[in-house]
This record gives C-alpha cells, sequence and structure tokens, in this order.
C-alpha cells in the first residue's frame, strides 16, 4: 500500500460551470492510473467531496491510484443552481473530469477509470457507457436506476402521479433528510443517521435540494446503459441488504453488461454501512482498488 499521498485542491469547468475538487496524488514517478469518484444518493443530492467519495479516493490513492473527488454543479464548493439534481449537469461534470485527468502529468490519458457510490454508481456507469476515454468502471452500493423498473414497482398511475407532483413543486426546496420520519427527499432514519449526524461533517454540505431532483432522480435511466459496456470492465461491489438501493438492480446491471465484469456481494446490514461502516469500507475499498489495479 501507498503511504504517501499529495492532496491539491482544483478547479476545472464543465459547460460553463466551475467545479471545485480534491486530486490525491500518491508518490510515483510514472504516469499512473486515475479515477474520478461521483457519489452517494443525497451525494449527487446534497453530498459534498470531504464526505464518501472523500474517504474512497484516500483509501484508492493510498492503493497507488491518482484520484479525484469533486462537488457536482450545485453542491459544496462548486457552481451552478444550488441544490438542484441535473442528470445531464452531472454527466457533463464527470466529462469534464476525466479531460482534468487526462492533462495531468502525473496521470497516464489511457488508464482512466470512473467509481460511484450510491446515485453515482448509475452516473458513473452511464458516463463511462458514453465515453471511451473512460477504461474501467465500478459502482459502491449503486443505484442503478431505470424509469421503467420504478413505474413497475409502484405502478404506472402512482408513477405519474409522484412525477407530477415533482413538477408542480420543481423549484421549491425540502431537506435531503430529516428526523422522525419527516418530510425528505431521503426519508427515514438510515439517510438521517449518515447525512443529519456528525458522522458527515462538512462545512461545505447544505441539508436542501429542490423537488425537481426528485423527479431527475425518477426519471435517470442507468440501467439502459449496460449494454453499451463491452468494452468497459465492470466491478459491482454490492450489499445484500439494501433498503434504498436495489440488490435486483445491481444484478441486473451485471446481467446485462456485455464485457468483462466482476461481483462482491458484501454481508451489510444497511445500505449507509458502505460509507463509513467496518469492515465493509474496507472490503470494496480493496476490491475497487484491485479491480483498478487489473484493468487500468
Amino acid at each position: 500500500m501507498t503511504t504517501t499521498v499529495r492532496t491539491e485542491r482544483v478547479s476545472f469547468s464543465a459547460a460553463g460551470v466551475e467545479l471545485v475538487g480534491e486530486l490525491r496524488v500518491p508518490e510515483r514517478l510514472e504516469p499512473s492510473p486515475a479515477v474520478a469518484l461521483t457519489g452517494p444518493f443525497t451525494g449527487p443530492f446534497t453530498g459534498v467531496k470531504e464526505q464518501v467519495t472523500g474517504l474512497y479516493a484516500e483509501r484508492l490513492a493510498r492503493a497507488g491510484l491518482i484520484t479525484l473527488a469533486f462537488d457536482h454543479r450545485g453542491f459544496g464548493e462548486s457552481g451552478g443552481r444550488r441544490g438542484h439534481e441535473d442528470s445531464a449537469g452531472k454527466l457533463a461534470d464527470l466529462r469534464s473530469a476525466v479531460s482534468l485527468l487526462a492533462r495531468r502529468a502525473e496521470v497516464d490519458p489511457g488508464r482512466i477509470g470512473l467509481v460511484g457510490v450510491c446515485l453515482g454508481g448509475g452516473y458513473a456507469v452511464r458516463a463511462a457507457a458514453a465515453d471511451p476515454r473512460v477504461k474501467a468502471v465500478a459502482g459502491i452500493a449503486g443505484a442503478y436506476n431505470n424509469p421503467a423498473w420504478f413505474a413497475e414497482q409502484m405502478g404506472d398511475d402512482a408513477y405519474r402521479t409522484a412525477l407530477a407532483g415533482f413538477l408542480d413543486r420543481y423549484d421549491e426546496y425540502l431537506p435531503a433528510v430529516a428526523p422522525g420520519g419527516g418530510e425528505a427527499a431521503m426519508p427515514g432514519d438510515e439517510p438521517y443517521a449518515y447525512y443529519g449526524t456528525s458522522r458527515s461533517a462538512s462545512p461545505h454540505w447544505d441539508n436542501r435540494v429542490t423537488w425537481g431532483s426528485l423527479h431527475s432522480l425518477m426519471t435517470f435511466d442507468a440501467l439502459g446503459a449496460a449494454p453499451l459496456l463491452a468494452a468497459t470492465p465492470l466491478l459491482v461491489v454490492h450489499g445484500r441488504v439494501d433498503a434504498y438501493c436495489a440488490p435486483e438492480l445491481a444484478e441486473t446491471l451485471l446481467q446485462r453488461s456485455p464485457g468483462k465484469k466482476e461481483m462482491l456481494w458484501l454481508d451489510c446490514r444497511e445500505h449507509i454501512d458502505l460509507y463509513d461502516v467496518e469492515p465493509h469500507v474496507t472490503r470494496a475499498a480493496e476490491a475497487t482498488a484491485d479491480f483498478l489495479h487489473r484493468h487500468l
């Protein structure tokens, strides 16, 4: 394991929006493989680079990979409309993150990958499917959303009613998480246990998101990108129990991906176990580092 890692604050532009990130560079003489990271449910919603993506970025950097954890548009220190989930914009952010890595002298531009946690897993898969510069992709506790699956689970009428409600209040804000079953974008005790407590403390985190963000969440299709990964090795790390990112969709993503693929099931009790709970984080990080070193 690499023990010396240099951390550098970086800024870059994506479709005219200024983004801020942290580049971690392990001490190596030759150009190295690199990955950009994108984060969890309340991670494209409100999560920032000092939280889950930062934790995995540090672990992967100490395993010898250059890593870029950054704030997506609208969140943390980056520019853009505050607290609004912009699916197309997030994909543009990831394209620009890959471009930044490819320009760095420390990076081998032919060995760049993506790592996504929770909803970031879905974004990483979609971005990798559309960007031949991405040579490998890994999802950890990934949300591989699919509108047709949502409609099937909810019923078509309930699904369309939910979308209509999100559109009616599109520009209004609600909390990302709330205690005691309160109204929130990510309701329930489990998201609050991470984002509503000191576990995720960051000066750049803001507990709010637009209602329109929920429309983006419910209409974003990550699963549809699976057949386009024939040339992109895929790693899926997922908890056997996950109330927020369906293991069923993780399995479906793996089945529909035609290229090289690997699966690691972990005996987690909760989705957020893969945010900061041991030994799950160590197992996920080590498996991801091993996969990336073999395929980048």
